[in-house]
């Protein structure tokens, strides 16, 4: 299935037009074989569509061929009312075999030439990136290695790589894509495989280093390695105080970024687009504990979290004009909001007030922008804002995959389906290894009814993490809306071994949706029923977001859900954000308060 490729490459590409050409041949194909058949996709009874693979026979045919034809060719028979029921059956018999064979062939070419293509499709699987249209040379910065000894210290050397990271996609991002952390991180351990490492993230070079730090000093060893034949183009070693940490970032940046412009030779200058200014004024202290705070950000725990915050607050406390430090609070209590699922006012107006922050100091920081887009969709349902927010992130930084994968979200949201995909693939070019973005792929599709192709990709999500529980959660839904009942509670038991003892009872909910949806209403009760005992021991929670899933699987619960979900939109929950495209809500897009809610969030049935 090649319909993403011709989407994310470019207008001009010669490969996106032969693509485009062999899909469209294909389909027509397909679709006249269905036609003769009377077949259909959606519910085949002889060709079924395999997402990301092509199509495959699933007709039985039982008869004797050559028995068929020399009844058919036989001499007539007298004319009676069994021989006319007779050759009834054998013409019928005939006509199946010619068409089965019609199918044969045309199936045949179809799978050649789509084996023939494969190399396309093999970048919608994780792991295995799309390669860059246009000529960008892709760079991946190795986490640096800690030489201190001291496994305390590796936050500060991952926290160096990130900030590396975070200067070259600054650099020229139209002809340089820099490679996301949560993509690196993996390799950390086997840094000597540069050629796995290239194919995997579809990249041409790779920037190694290691840090080795002491109380006043710090050493970096950075070098810059092609991966084609293994050579090292440059290599530099920086002996610098501690308190000249961030311009040494900048300097390290730059001389990369005048590596990789004479290795284009094509009389480019890069430089950066935007350039970030350098803090030269902000204390190493303060940007230990940034890196701290980024540290355990990315953890995305809740007891992660809750330290990211407070590492960002002492930063903000030693230098109160460090931007960066703003940004990082405000992502960190505008994803609490979410992931903890705690009352949105708790947290979303201190999200804001950080992001506004700290686009006060520095209006060119992406990741504020990004921040302020998420609390406008998800808190204000202010879609306009929201949108505007995100382009200009992506404006300032278009190397920032999250800013990328939050638009898309967006943009799914509001039913823009093609857009969002399309998105989405420039998110996972930037961070192919992200289980995060590829599973918010899987989440597109199933909000778009795509729903066999949502499962393929949730599946390669749960192959990479058996543990991914947003992936699991997805692939419920998914499962349900095909009437695959079974595997989907064999998931939502998966994820109830997974959550933790302090985690949102967020599989016990999709157990009784599953048994509602699957006819089994008294056992769907007695979930929700535990559903609740196990919400009242957990008053902290947010209690809409879980009843609002265990709801969707039982009759006559329509003026239930309906005051749930009013309640959710006055109190600005981000669970009402999907009332335009979540296929549980289907059974009341008829009703008249339905109907005003989702014109009350600023969206359009």
């Amino acid at each position: 299935n090649l319909d993403s490729l011709v989407a994310a490459a470019s207008p001009n590409d010669s490969t996106s037009k032969r693509a485009a050409e062999c899909v469209q041949l294909t389909e027509t194909a397909i679709k006249e074989v269905r036609g003769v058949l009377n077949d259909s996709a959606s519910e085949p009874r002889y060709v079924e569509t395999l997402p990301k693979l092509g199509y495959r026979v699933i007709a039985q045919v039982d008869m004797d061929e050559s028995a068929a034809l020399n009844e058919s060719t036989a001499q007539p028979q007298p004319t009676t009312s069994d021989n006319l029921a007779r050759r009834r059956v054998i013409r019928e018999s005939t006509s199946q075999w010619w068409s089965l064979r019609r199918l044969t062939l045309l199936v045949g070419l179809s799978f050649v030439l789509l084996v023939t293509l494969g190399g396309y499709s093999r970048w919608l699987r994780p792991g295995v990136p799309p390669q860059p249209a246009g000529g960008k040379l892709m760079l991946a910065v190795l986490p640096f290695e800690n030489l201190t000894g001291d496994a305390g210290q590796d936050y500060f050397s991952e926290g160096l790589s990130e900030e590396m990271i975070s200067h070259l996609q600054r650099i020229d991002p139209q002809h340089l894509g820099v490679i996301a952390r949560t993509s690196v991180t993996p390799y950390k351990q086997s840094r000597s495989q540069l050629e796995r490492i290239g194919r995997e993230l579809g990249v041409q070079y790779v920037l190694e280093g290691s840090v080795r730090r002491d109380a006043g000093a710090v050493r970096v060893s950075a070098q810059l390695i092609k991966l084609k034949d293994q050579t090292n183009v440059w290599s530099r070693q920086y002996d610098r105080e501690l308190s000249s940490i961030l311009a040494l970032q900048a300097e390290i940046a730059q001389e990369i970024a005048d590596e990789i412009e004479v290795m284009l030779g094509q009389g480019r200058t890069l430089t950066a687009s935007r350039p970030r200014p350098v803090a030269t004024h902000t204390s190493y202290e303060a940007y230990d504990l940034y890196l701290r705070g980024r540290y355990f950000w990315n953890k995305r725990t809740r007891a992660g979290f809750q330290q990211a915050a407070a590492y960002f607050q002492q930063a903000i406390d030693k230098d109160s004009s460090y931007a960066q430090a703003y940004a990082g609070l405000a992502d960190t209590f505008a994803l609490m909001s979410t992931w903890t699922q705690v009352p949105p006012n708790e947290f979303m107006p201190k999200a804001r007030a950080a992001a506004v922050k700290a686009l006060q100091i520095d209006e060119s920081l992406a990741e504020a922008h990004t921040s302020l887009a998420l609390i406008a969709e998800a808190y204000d349902y202010d879609w306009q804002t929201a949108e505007k927010e995100f382009r200009r992130a992506i404006d300032l930084n278009p190397n920032y995959a999250t800013a990328h994968q939050w638009y898309a979200e967006c943009l799914t949201f509001e039913g823009r389906f093609d857009e969002a995909l399309a998105e989405s693939e420039r998110a996972r070019q930037l961070d192919p290894l992200s289980l995060i973005i590829v599973t918010d792929h899987g989440a597109i599709l199933y909000y778009s009814r795509r729903y066999h192709r949502a499962i393929e990709q949730l599946r390669a999500v749960i192959e990479m993490d058996p543990n991914f529980q947003r992936a699991r959660g997805i692939m419920v839904y998914a499962y349900v809306q095909k009437g695959m009942f079974a595997d989907a509670l064999g998931h939502a038991r998966d994820l109830r071994r997974i959550e933790r003892l302090d985690d949102p009872p967020y599989a016990l909910a999709l157990e009784a949706y599953i048994y509602g949806r699957w006819g089994r209403q008294a056992k769907a009760r007695h979930a929700v029923a535990r559903l609740k005992d196990e919400l009242n021991r957990h008053p902290q929670w947010d209690p809409k977001p879980f009843l609002l899933i265990a709801y969707a699987g039982l009759d006559d619960v329509n003026d239930e859900v309906i005051a749930l979900l009013q309640k959710s939109c006055s109190e600005h929950s981000n669970a009402a954000v999907v009332l335009k495209v979540e296929p549980n809500f289907d059974k009341l897009r008829s009703d008249l308060r339905f109907q005003e809610l989702v014109r009350q969030i600023g969206l359009l049935q």
